[in-house]
């Protein structure tokens, strides 16, 4: 390595420029032996017009000034003068003389100084202020941090508690904020000026001394009120003022003099308990309305706030403003949607003798998810499950409009997967109506889908017919404890574009059952992994009331992973009761009409039927026989039911429909079905395998 030449000693100019450079460089230079004390030092620099030399030269710069961490300083100077790497552009922080509220930052570069043979002479360190720098930095990382994780979520109180989480210790040591209370509930706020009598509450609390989050070691820390407190601000005080004319307060010095405290004396008391020494209150603002207000305090940072500081929180109010806006927007469309959809959902599903349900919806307000249990004909009950893919108000609309759709068709008696095909063309229709709105109209940009699940339940026969749109799932809990999971095939959305055929299977229910039908997959009770789940409801569910096996299928959901929207179903099977049925076999003769009538004479004489009701009944049994003998054919079976109604049911092999005639008056006949109709109050044709079953429901019997 080739040797570097001697440089000759500094005597005339060179000694008379490091003179110079000493005492007029605005860089602050230092000149540190092996013990790290000064030996050499400028004069020019800011930092040094108020230290005299005296008071620096032969002592250690920890000894001179007063910086925060300097053990931490002196660690990585002590590691330049033994390594040799410089240190280079290092933030050091330091109170100034006579100045021991307010933090300076200061650059310092420190070199190693060493002879041509490598003897070690001392340090050479360079130092720059760069306070307005590190602050203004401070400040930006401030407004990024509020911009990231300020907002993230659509509520109000999440919003203020991220705002306070931010805030404190970077601008504040204690932070408070308070919202208007009605914006909490997606109430339009009031226009500027606030009014004194409008309530605020407390929405989010922070202190440096806590380090909590409102609750826990923040709950120690002094407050005016606890968080949650609603009540209007007394005044004239900074805060009643700030909302006043939207201007933020900054109170250089909060001592006991200040003659506002007087007015608000439980906020007085926790800043003297506290130990505040300033503060700055900016109002939250949208658009001419009052959202709330902030306000920050300082206990443990010496300086008071300045106008950097005051545009720092209007900035950081301003962004917050908006996200709490945003939020109480979402709050009020949800609202309204949960609102919607509890009035378009039923009160309670319907009772039945052989069947009891229970619904759960998850999340229960989203607006799109429903349920339904309808009353078909021959004591069969149809089930519905349900959801909107989306949220909100327009969710809630199209679930609405879904339900009355499925209601109607389940009153044609179709079959679930004929129901769901129609379904779907409603809901393709209603899709295509969403994709001619305006391009600005943000529905445009939504499609329309729908998950959907029915199934039809005779308790007569035992048998449970489902089809279902998307991926709908059914468990069943057997009486012994036995369960399993029933296949039931997945269809397409409803409103997609795809025209695959929807498909039904059915299958036997065993009386004392639990069926649990949802419109999505149920990983917590149908996952291989999640069995225990599944046999612990198999082991509970006997004897035990509905609503209580619903908390356990929301409790068993809820420890899994997120589901995800969804609409369940519980339902449980009885026996019923053999002695409210009657069942005949006919003969195809002209004569079964008269034995038809005595049948069904006896058996409401049983039930204790008045003789209105029977004579009625006996009417409409003659002429649905009648027209089984003359229109169709064998075999013949006569039904009656007494149900939620009283229900005569004429099976015959023909598939041919009947149809309701006007007869004049000339004509001998075609009157059957007119008299039907005016005696019952609903009538209908149901049609199976075998052929098609004609029925009737009149009020129900008494008792």
């Amino acid at each position: 390595m080739a040797q570097s030449e001697p440089t000759a000693p500094l005597d005339g100019p060179g000694a008379a420029m490091l003179d110079a450079l000493f005492s007029q460089s605005l860089v602050g230079l230092h000149l540190l032996d092996t013990d790290l004390r000064v030996v050499r030092v400028n004069t020019a620099t800011p930092a040094m017009r108020d230290v005299p030399v005296e008071d620096v030269v032969g002592h250690r710069v920890d000894e001179v000034y007063g910086l925060l961490d300097a053990d931490e300083v002196m660690a990585l100077v002590r590691g330049v003068l033994d390594s040799g790497v410089p240190l280079v552009a290092h933030i050091v922080r330091a109170h100034r003389r006579g100045d021991p509220g307010h933090q300076y930052f200061h650059e310092i570069s420190v070199f190693r100084l060493e002879t041509p043979s490598g003897d070690v002479l001392g340090l050479a360190v360079a130092v720059v202020e760069v306070t307005e720098r590190e602050e203004s930095r401070a400040r930006e990382v401030v407004l990024e941090m509020t911009r990231e994780h300020v907002g993230r979520t659509l509520d109000v109180l999440e919003t203020c508690q991220e705002l306070v989480d931010v805030l404190v210790p970077r601008v504040a040591d204690i932070a408070v904020v308070e919202v208007v209370d009605a914006v909490l509930r997606g109430d339009h706020p009031p226009l500027a000026p606030l009014p004194r009598d409008v309530p605020l509450r407390r929405a989010a609390f922070r202190s440096a001394a806590g380090g909590g989050t409102g609750t826990g070691a923040d709950a120690d820390a002094p407050q005016a009120h606890p968080l949650g407190d609603v009540r209007a601000l007394p005044g004239p005080t900074p805060y009643t003022q700030a909302l006043s004319d939207l201007r933020p307060r900054a109170v250089a010095s909060l001592d006991e003099d200040l003659p506002w405290l007087a007015a608000d004396p439980a906020r007085a008391r926790a800043i003297r308990a506290a130990g505040a020494h300033t503060l700055i209150t900016a109002p939250l603002t949208v658009r001419d309305t009052v959202l709330g207000l902030i306000s920050l305090y300082r206990t443990r940072q010496g300086e008071p706030y300045d106008e950097d500081d005051v545009s720092l929180l209007l900035q950081v109010a301003d962004h917050t403003a908006l996200s709490i806006d945003n939020a109480r927007r979402y709050t009020r469309e949800h609202t309204i949607a949960a609102t919607v959809q509890r009035q378009l959902l039923p009160r309670r599903p319907s009772s039945h003798p052989a069947l009891e349900t229970t619904p759960l919806l998850l999340p229960p307000d989203s607006g799109g998810q429903w349920y339904d249990t309808i009353p078909l004909s021959g004591a069969r009950t149809g089930l519905a499950v349900g959801g909107v893919v989306g949220r909100g108000l327009h969710a809630a609309a199209v679930m609405g409009q879904l339900r009355t759709v499925v209601r109607s068709l389940a009153a044609f008696d179709v079959e679930p997967d004929e129901l769901l095909a129609r379904l779907n063309d409603t809901a393709t229709f209603l899709a295509a109506e969403r994709a001619t709105l305006p391009t600005a109209d943000p529905l445009h940009r939504q499609a329309l889908a729908a998950r959907f699940a029915y199934a039809v339940y005779d308790p007569l026969t035992l048998t449970c017919t489902v089809a279902g749109a998307g991926s709908p799932s059914l468990v069943v809990v057997h009486a012994d404890g036995s369960t399993e999971v029933r296949n039931v095939p997945a269809g397409s959305l409803l409103g997609s574009e795809d025209k695959t055929p929807f498909a039904a299977t059915a299958f036997t229910v065993p009386e004392g059952s639990l069926l649990i039908l949802s419109d999505t997959p149920l990983p917590a009770l149908v996952a291989s992994g999640d069995a225990d789940a599944l046999r612990r409801l198999a082991e509970q569910h006997r004897g035990r009331p509905l609503e209580d096996l619903r908390d356990d299928v929301l409790y068993a959901l809820a420890g899994s992973a997120e589901p995800g929207p969804t609409a369940l179903l519980l339902v449980r099977t009885h026996p019923f009761p053999a002695d409210r049925v009657g069942v005949w076999q006919l003969p195809d003769t002209p004569t079964v009409v008269a034995t038809a009538r005595r049948l069904v004479r006896d058996r409401l004489a049983d039930w204790g039927v008045e003789r209105e009701t029977a004579h009625d009944t006996e009417l409409i049994v003659s002429e649905l026989v009648t027209n089984a003998v003359r229109y169709g054919s064998p075999p013949l079976e006569l039904r009656v039911i007494n149900d939620r109604a009283l229900t005569c049911e004429v099976r015959d092999g023909s598939a041919s429909t009947p149809r309701l005639r006007h007869a004049s008056v000339a004509d001998e006949g075609g009157r059957g079905l007119f008299i039907v109709a005016q005696l019952a109050q609903a009538w209908g044709t149901r049609y199976t395998p075998e052929g098609k079953i004609i029925w009737t429901e009149q009020n129900p019997p008494p008792g």
